[in-house]
């Protein structure tokens, strides 16, 4: 006992940060984070992947999970630690400096404009802030000649663009584990965390006692505060609501669109073309 508190206590704090990871929540977090990139198949040999640290809690465990990966995976590829400052107050931009260094992060930021670009948005400002700052994580990566890009996103993320998509865009569709780029060549995107839930992310911050940026955008400070909502807020307290009665609703809303059956759809897409239930109707 006192040989293994002797070894405990030699280990640095990014070390500890590791051993919560794969030890503390194991189960949780890094087998969640395996099983979705050999079940989506997310990574492969000579894969140049950027993983895209925004200084929030999902893209600072993402980095951690993909440098230990990269070290204890049977996968051999490179990685790239790429930040896009969009115009951060001095003491957030030092917050996100800390943490990479702190969890021994090699971290490369660049700096754009995005904040000054929608700081006068008065509709949907997270939507064109989102859209303008992965444009700009796209062109750099490919500058370091990546062919993939990792985001954050996570299991939560993914249930609530399923209702999103349902309840404000009339179609059902989710955010993907992996696709293509449509406007940078041999680019592709991956979503490690696909699996790992929300909750599980903020246990793991809380229990290493990391403080990451939330929303830092200049942007919504420019809305009435009482009057302004994000949708995914709203789609989250409405699976806030739901879980009270039904405990597998999260499960069942994510399963909805692995057991999808084509003769009960009215209508859907595929390669751009629209089909309905007529076209095979009566077919046997």
């Amino acid at each position: 006992m006192e040989e293994n508190t002797s070894k405990k206590k030699t280990l640095s704090p990014v070390q500890e940060i590791e051993r919560t990871i794969v030890k503390t929540y194991r189960k949780d977090i890094w087998g969640r984070f395996v099983k979705a990139v050999e079940r989506y198949e997310l990574i492969s040999d000579g894969d140049c992947i950027a993983v895209c640290v925004s200084g929030g809690k999902d893209s600072a465990l993402l980095a951690k999970l993909m440098q230990l990966y990269q070290r204890y995976g049977d996968r051999h590829f490179e990685v790239k630690f790429l930040s896009m400052d969009p115009g951060y107050s001095e003491a957030n931009r030092r917050r996100v400096e800390s943490n990479a260094e702190l969890l021994g992060i090699p971290l490369t930021i660049f700096s754009t404009n995005v904040f000054e670009a929608v700081d006068d948005t008065q509709t949907s400002p997270c939507f064109i802030c989102a859209r303008m700052r992965r444009g700009h994580l796209y062109r750099r990566a490919k500058e370091f000649g990546c062919n993939k890009i990792a985001l954050g996103h996570h299991y939560d993320d993914v249930i609530e663009t399923i209702l999103m998509s349902m309840l404000y865009g009339a179609q059902v569709q989710t955010m993907m584990p992996k696709l293509p780029s449509d406007n940078v060549e041999g680019m592709e995107l991956i979503r490690p965390l696909y699996l790992v839930r929300e909750q599980d992310v903020i246990a793991w911050a809380n229990y290493n006692g990391l403080e990451f940026l939330r929303c830092a955008c200049t942007a919504t400070q420019n809305i009435d505060n009482k009057a302004f909502t994000t949708k995914r807020a709203e789609i989250k307290n409405l699976i806030a609501t739901l879980k009270q009665t039904n405990p597998l609703v999260e499960s069942n809303i994510f399963g909805s669109v692995e057991n999808v059956n084509l003769r009960k759809i009215i209508g859907y897409q595929k390669d751009g073309e629209k089909r309905t239930f007529l076209d095979d109707y009566g077919v046997k």
